[in-house]
């Protein structure tokens, strides 16, 4: 399988969401591949109409145009394949956040501070940010609380909510591992506004024993990019309280079946 094919299909293949742009991006390689199979053309014809659904007709001409390959593409897409091969594609398509627009809010919600602030973010940011998560979220979780002086700029905060699509929100610390505060990592100072990130790997374990969908589903994305052994001393290390709370640990045994296919460890 040549560079660009592997592309697209690690790009669709058991991923609740898809981004148009890389999408568009592993269609346009992939229309180079001269000697692309029946499975990979049917893959890029329910694409390319996935695509036009979600942009419109007019934004999808507009890309179709400056495509290099628009002749096969447009081939490819008149062809009779039969019925589509991949009937959820159109439905799981969805911009993804952009770090670089997570920065910018930091930066513009750190010019309305009059003191030094610190922010302890975890969730799906705490994995967006250095680049260990590629999702579309709408939370950007903070630590136990939002510190008083941010929570109560009610009408920056909306401002900034509906200008940036993003809303500080928070979670309590006690889904997280044990010492989970001396692990964090610290981003680039925002003037007044200091942000540390939780723990990949802690991320993660407090993740293992949720019950939302959206968490496995994350777990699943996550799983291959990170160290099974340290994931594994962690959980028996710093995760005694969650394992102790029946409800929690059944989740997590769960979970850890669907991603490894194995018995939780004890």
């Amino acid at each position: 399988m040549v560079a660009a094919t592997k592309k697209l299909w690690n790009l669709v293949w058991g991923t609740p969401q898809v981004d148009p742009g890389d999408l568009a991006y592993a269609i346009a390689e992939e229309a180079g591949n001269e000697s692309s199979d029946f499975r990979t053309r049917l893959l890029i014809q329910d694409g390319l109409k996935a695509l036009e659904e979600h942009w419109g007709a007019g934004r999808f001409e507009q890309w179709l145009e400056k495509c290099s390959g628009r002749k096969i593409l447009e081939e490819i897409l008149s062809e009779d394949l039969g019925e589509p091969g991949f009937p959820s594609l159109k439905e799981r398509l969805m911009e993804k956040t952009d770090p670089e627009v997570v920065r910018q809010l930091f930066r513009e919600l750190s010019t309305h501070l009059h003191q030094s602030i610190r922010l302890a973010v975890g969730g799906s940011i705490a994995l967006i940010l250095p680049g260990c998560l590629i999702r579309a979220t709408e939370d950007i979780d903070v630590v136990d609380e939002v510190p008083g002086e941010i929570r109560s700029q009610h009408k920056l905060l909306d401002n900034l909510r509906k200008r940036f699509g993003l809303q500080l929100t928070h979670f309590q610390s006690h889904y997280l591992p044990s010492g989970w505060e001396k692990r964090v990592h610290g981003l680039e100072p925002f003037g007044q506004l200091q942000v540390y990130l939780v723990d990949p790997i802690d991320i993660f374990l407090s993740k293992l024993f949720s019950k939302r969908t959206k968490d496995l589903d994350d777990l699943r994305a996550l799983a291959p990019h990170l160290d099974k052994e340290t994931i594994v001393q962690r959980l028996r290390d710093t995760t005694s309280a969650l394992r102790a709370d029946e409800s929690l640990r059944q989740c997590g045994e769960k979970n850890w079946y669907i991603v490894y296919g194995e018995p939780l460890p004890s």
